[in-house]
């Protein structure tokens, strides 16, 4: 920092705040400073001295705040020498309204908006502590808005979605930039109509928004205040009869609510849906003032109020732009569907992990549909399955002296070591590791795999895929799986995405499956899939869905999220 900034910032802070700025000599130090900048100064400052946080995340806020405010002539973002600003106010006002969209309003540490007190001697340093912590409440609050308030992968090895966290810089030089800063911050929140509609259902379970009612730009406000009826006189009626366009009548007082006012007002509530009374209570008030009636008794549940919490957070591991067409799998739900320009033009039952061998909770882009193919054996399977097998049969069997290879037979499967295909039975079982091989089924009728699988790369190695086991679709809860997702149906999906990529028509789409033999077909352009993991969903009439936690992953997100 320069020498002259801190000799002038020492002289000001010495200072009450609202002390006349002249000195002895025209030039001295205070003069040059404004309360502004001595406010900008000791923010660089506090932010400045030390890095005291302990996180990465905190770390990179506090950095992104460091580098902004030492710009030379960097405009403060939320107060003036006068308090708090209208943006200040604004921002402080949507923070406080978090609770409307599922985070927690006291996780946000933010000042009093009537702590100010410009008399005193502290007063600087009132406002740079207030700018400091609505910088860093923004911050935290767009983080959390897109899944940051929870690390998923550190619940569940299986829980993998990949989180879109704003960077801290970008979200601190925008806000800046906003002219409606409040706007900017809710824009960090998902931007789905299952959202908003849990939304809803939350702020209806709980009672009633606790969002600042405020009325619409250019519309006259009726401030709360007594019932407005025929035969009153109130200075407000003035009001009402400007926010109606009501003219007295010539000799008449503004303030009097005669018969002009009555027909207005009846006009007014009937336009709105209200009973047509022409009384002007707490109700009409905020139909007036274009403001919306809550509920005023909570309605829900605390589980319920969870489980609507828990699924909200969700949404914010899933991108803003779903894309235009794109698959999804809801796990709790056991069902997939192909949805273009958000609506569902494919519909399917699908068979997932079982609660051992969890179906993964991520997303990636489907690359290509194989038709007729192999089924490579994933090595916990070859681990956990096949080798017990094989060694334990054999020591009942053979009594430790040989090895019992038939369920390499019976299940037709083949195995190459170093890249030669060897004859199981010829193996020593005991000393080759299992883990070295690769043991596959080709493709054929009796292939796990079915005629064709859905192909998306990814770490964890599963894929949607057909199934000979077509009983499983029957049954109510389908989690039966190794990890993969298995599709009623496979045929109708294959020609619903072929058609959509390629133009494939319905009889290109059977004649790959009657006669595919390991047929790769890459797809032209990559259709976004989601894996998820949803146990409540608001339907179309309002009513909600709830589906069973069979993999217990809403209890390790109440327990991060300390509902």
């Amino acid at each position: 920092m320069r020498t002259a900034y801190r000799v002038a910032l020492t002289l000001l802070l010495f200072a009450p705040l609202t002390a006349p700025a002249f000195a002895a000599e025209p030039d001295a130090p205070v003069s040059l400073i404004g309360r502004s900048e001595a406010i900008r100064i000791a923010v660089q400052t506090r932010l400045s001295a030390k890095f005291t946080t302990a996180t990465d995340h905190k770390k990179s806020e506090q950095g992104a705040l460091v580098e902004y405010y030492s710009v030379p002539d960097q405009h403060l973002l939320w107060v003036d020498e006068n308090g708090l600003s209208e943006r200040g106010k604004a921002v402080i006002a949507e923070i406080g309204a978090a609770d409307d969209y599922g985070l927690r309003a006291s996780d946000y540490a933010l000042p009093k908006a009537d702590g100010f007190n410009a008399a005193d001697a502290n007063a600087t340093d009132w406002l740079a502590d207030a700018e400091i912590k609505i910088s860093y409440a923004v911050l935290d609050y767009a983080n959390d808005a897109r899944g940051g308030r929870i690390n998923p992968p550190r619940l569940s090895e299986n829980l993998d979605p990949e989180l879109a966290l704003p960077n801290p810089s970008e979200v601190i030089e925008s806000i800046a930039i906003r002219s409606d800063p409040a706007a900017y911050l809710r824009s960090f929140q998902p931007d789905q109509p299952q959202f908003e509609a849990l939304r809803q259902k939350l702020i209806e379970a709980r009672g009633g928004s606790k969002s600042v009612e405020t009325a619409k730009p250019g519309v006259v406000v009726i401030p709360d205040g007594p019932v407005l009826k025929l035969g009153v006189e109130d200075e407000q009626v003035a009001l009402l009869r400007k926010r109606l366009d009501v003219p007295s009548e010539a000799g008449a007082g503004e303030t009097k609510f005669d018969e002009s006012v009555l027909e207005a007002v009846r006009r007014f509530q009937l336009a709105h849906g209200a009973a047509p009374d022409g009384l002007v209570g707490a109700g009409t008030r905020r139909m007036l003032n274009n403001q919306q009636q809550q509920p005023q008794h909570a309605s829900g549940s605390p589980s319920q109020i969870r489980a609507l919490l828990i699924n909200m957070e969700r949404w914010r591991w899933l991108p803003h732009d779903l894309g235009p067409y794109y698959v999804t799998v809801n796990i709790p739900e056991f069902m997939l569907r192909v949805v273009e320009d958000n609506k569902p033009v494919h519909t399917t039952r699908v068979v997932v992990g079982k609660p051992d061998k969890q179906t993964p909770i991520f997303s990636n882009e489907m690359q290509e549909i194989v038709f007729g193919p192999f089924w490579n054996v994933p090595t916990s399977i070859k681990v956990e399955e096949i080798r017990p097998y094989v060694r334990e049969e054999a020591a009942w069997l053979f009594g430790g002296g040989g090895f019992n290879t038939s369920v390499f037979q019976r299940h037709n499967l083949r195995v190459k070591y170093l890249g030669r295909e060897i004859d199981p039975a010829a193996v020593d079982w005991n000393r080759i590791d299992i883990r070295n091989t690769e043991i596959y089924q080709p493709p054929g009728p009796d292939n796990v795999l079915g005629k064709v699988k859905f192909v998306f790369p990814n770490k964890h190695d599963v894929y949607m895929h057909d199934t000979p086991q077509k009983f499983l679709f029957a049954q109510p809860v389908r989690a039966e799986s190794h990890g993969c997702m298995r599709v009623q149906n496979p045929d109708q999906l294959a020609a619903v995405l072929l058609k959509h990529d390629q133009g494939w028509s319905q009889a290109r789409t059977t004649s790959a499956l009657e006669d595919g033999y390991d047929s790769h077909v890459a797809l032209q352009h990559k259709i976004p899939v989601y894996i998820t993991y949803f146990t409540l969903k608001v339907n179309d009439d309002g009513s909600m869905s709830t589906y069973g936690d069979i993999y217990g992953h809403d209890a390790r997100m109440a327990a991060a999220l300390r509902l």
